[in-house]
């Protein structure tokens, strides 16, 4: 991984994770426990309304730990319950704290690589339904990442597993002399849970 992404993923150690949080963060430990040990591939899909901040946070730093941690085979994924674009700031904070971005296209939704070493596949980042067939469509984890995601979608076809991880929304910092701050806060929050997750995975011998 980049040295600049190192130096953040050291911050996580920084990052309290409270235990009602870990709680909740079980869930998604267990499945992917379970996939590691039936040496089955693991799917997570990280959902919230827009799919343009938490649910990108989410995935990015989840396929990150993932490799940090050396669990095999898990590709994650992220999406909405409607298609809007990738929020700029999240692109910016995630170059910030180490990352590469490159914008493949520049529409209205615009495509983002985003690259975390240099001799690996870049998360491909840009808002989509959950249900987009960019995504899987059977046997994933359906990660909900913000509570009127999990309120708007009783059911997500496909799914082997639902599990609500919600974080609080960035947005409300949008155009205030906060917006870098909270950015960077929030990433750093979801990051550290994402890699408390993976690190608790126990791999065979």
């Amino acid at each position: 991984m980049y040295p600049r992404l190192l130096e953040t993923i050291a911050l996580f150690k920084n990052q309290e994770i409270r235990e009602e949080r870990k709680v909740v963060l079980q869930p998604l430990i267990d499945f992917i426990q379970k996939r590691t040990e039936d040496e089955r591939r693991t799917d997570i899909n990280f959902i919230c309304t827009h799919n343009s901040r938490r649910s990108h946070l989410a995935q990015v730093w989840a396929q990150m730990a993932s490799i940090y941690f050396n669990i095999p085979n898990v590709l994650c994924y992220s999406g909405g319950t409607e298609e809007t674009a990738m929020f700029p700031k999240i692109a910016e904070t995630l170059q910030e704290q180490g990352c590469q971005i490159f914008k493949i296209s520049d529409t209205e939704n615009p495509v983002y690589a985003i690259k975390y070493d240099g001799n690996r596949h870049p998360v491909i980042g840009f808002s989509k339904k959950y249900d987009s067939p960019f995504n899987p469509d059977s046997g994933f984890a359906a990660v909900m990442t913000c509570s009127q995601a999990d309120g708007e979608c009783p059911f997500i076809a496909g799914a082997e597993k639902r599990i609500s991880i919600p974080f609080e929304d960035p947005k409300m910092s949008d155009g205030t002399n906060e917006q870098t701050r909270v950015y960077h806060e929030k990433s750093l929050q979801i990051g550290a849970e994402m890699f408390y997750v993976f690190s608790q995975i126990k791999q065979q011998q």
